[in-house]
């Protein structure tokens, strides 16, 4: 276990038959995920993580039933900078907040976008966040989805929000607007990986991580539907992807949304709305999970955004002129 510093680390391990006879660094990888493959490599080199008190090399073979020690000071986490980005923050304690993220905003510095993220924002409101992997961003939305996220404050909820999110036990529900009419909701069980013809998309792939969506109707429009998405997995565009895939991809997404779809007829006012909503119209509507130090269940609802509202507002509008 963890001792009571977040900057210290000691934690065991013993090797599970089934993955002994592997590569220390690939097990460490197994037995302590909260931590990037390159972090426990370094710390394999320098002597931190041992193997039944032994200082080994990454690439020697672990057996089954050695115990693994790793003592080691938590380091910041890269060359990031604190920036006073304002944020929506819904909740807050000493473990973790909750935040709205407005569309336009990236959760994490990449290539093209080094700072002016969600990260380098925290890093401003809770400078200690520097300390946790990844500064406590366990799982991510995409630049113009809006929406509900959680955050770990410490270590400690940084690990048991983590493990709640591969157990599957934080329920995680978006919104969004599609191009089509659905008729009935259904289950998506469709995996998930990188297109092998545009590196920047995802698709439906036989050799891709498990993913799941169950999606339902809340509205049906001329050639609309407004559908609510509740996720199993977390892949990356997992909805966007899914949607796509069964045949409605989402209003407004660049990337997966193919043709236009106007209603016959509908007002100039409406044409103009579809054509330049801005972003994919998504929502993360509801985030649901266990408080990772008082096990509480918590749940928090956000408002759908402006934008959003809007071309509903619309559809409605189109839909009813049409009635009869």
């Amino acid at each position: 276990m963890s001792n009571d510093s977040d900057l210290t680390i000691q934690l065991n391990a013993q090797v599970p038959t089934a993955l002994g006879g592997q590569r220390l660094d690939q097990i460490a990888a197994q037995l302590f995920g909260e931590y990037s493959r390159s972090r426990l490599s370094s710390w394999i080199k320098e002597g931190r993580l041992t193997v039944d008190g032994e200082v080994v090399r990454p690439r020697d073979i672990v057996h089954g039933g050695a115990v693994l020690l790793l003592e080691a000071e938590q380091e910041a986490q890269g060359e990031w900078i604190a920036q006073d980005i304002p944020l929506n923050i819904v909740y807050e304690d000493e473990h973790l907040l909750v935040i709205d993220k407005p569309a336009g905003l990236v959760v994490h510095p990449a290539a093209g976008h080094a700072d002016g993220t969600l990260l380098n924002a925290l890093l401003h409101h809770f400078p200690d966040i520097i300390n946790v992997p990844r500064a406590g961003i366990v799982h991510r939305l995409d630049k113009d989805t809006t929406g509900l996220m959680v955050v770990a404050k410490t270590m400690q909820a940084q690990t048991r929000l983590v493990e709640q999110l591969q157990k599957r036990s934080v329920s995680r529900i978006y919104e969004c607007i599609v191009i089509g009419v659905i008729t009935s909701g259904g289950k998506i069980d469709a995996p998930i990986g990188r297109s092998s013809s545009q590196r920047q998309r995802m698709a439906v792939t036989d050799g891709g991580k498990p993913a799941v969506s169950h999606y339902r109707v809340l509205e049906r429009y001329r050639s609309h539907t407004y559908t609510r998405v509740k996720l199993e997995s977390g892949r990356t565009h997992q909805i966007r992807v899914h949607m796509t895939h069964v045949g409605f991809p989402l209003v407004g997404d660049q990337l997966y949304g193919g043709r236009f779809r106007i209603p016959p007829a509908a007002s100039q006012t409406m044409v103009q709305a579809l054509k330049e909503f801005p972003r994919q119209a998504l929502h993360a509507r509801f985030l649901e999970l266990d408080h990772p130090v008082t096990g509480q269940r918590m749940k928090w609802e956000s408002p759908l955004p402006e934008d959003f509202v809007w071309l509903l507002t619309l559809l409605r509008q189109d839909r009813e002129a049409f009635v009869g």
